[in-house]
């Protein structure tokens, strides 16, 4: 079982090829696109951890749909679009999760967010911080890294390529 970040994937947000130049003609495309992609690299055991902006909608159905296309165990971290989120039915098998989330995974204590910070919680003591909403603008911030799609070629990142950059 691999672990993978991804966030700002912007599914039916027909605009955000436009503000991000995104190679899509059209949001189809781009959701399709990025499916594959995620499935690729994703396989069905696999934990996968959303921070936010998955989904530009209001319904839970919509969201639900998409999320049924991919593989892996899904998280989800809300970011500034994902309405859809409160809409969640309790007894799906969608795990929502506040805002700001910490975890640790072989040994490395990680912060989880949508937005990115100048310090997170144990930030001092080799902490990371992952997030999205930068769209890949954003240069990187001592052990913080953007696991956005605009700035990982429209692909999930695993922790072991985290851990490959932030030693680099």
């Amino acid at each position: 079982m691999a672990v993978f970040f991804v966030a700002d994937e912007h599914y039916s947000h027909h605009n955000i090829i436009k503000y991000c130049n995104r190679p899509f003609k059209d949001a189809v495309e781009m959701a399709d696109a990025l499916i594959l992609n995620h499935n690729t690299v994703v396989k069905k055991n696999d934990v996968v951890f959303h921070l936010g902006d998955f989904a530009i909608t209001n319904k839970w159905e919509d969201a639900w749909k998409l999320i049924q296309r991919l593989n892996g165990q899904h998280f989800f971290i809300p970011g500034s679009h994902d309405s859809w989120i409160k809409k969640a039915p309790t007894k799906s098998s969608v795990v929502i999760l506040d805002r700001i989330h910490e975890m640790s995974i072989n040994g490395t204590h990680i912060v989880l967010c949508h937005y990115p910070m100048r310090t997170w919680p144990k930030s001092h003591y080799g902490s990371w911080n992952l997030h999205g909403h930068a769209h890949g603008e954003l240069a990187p911030f001592r052990n913080q890294y953007d696991v956005g799609v605009d700035n990982n070629n429209y692909y999930p990142i695993s922790f072991n390529q985290i851990e490959k950059e932030m030693e680099e």
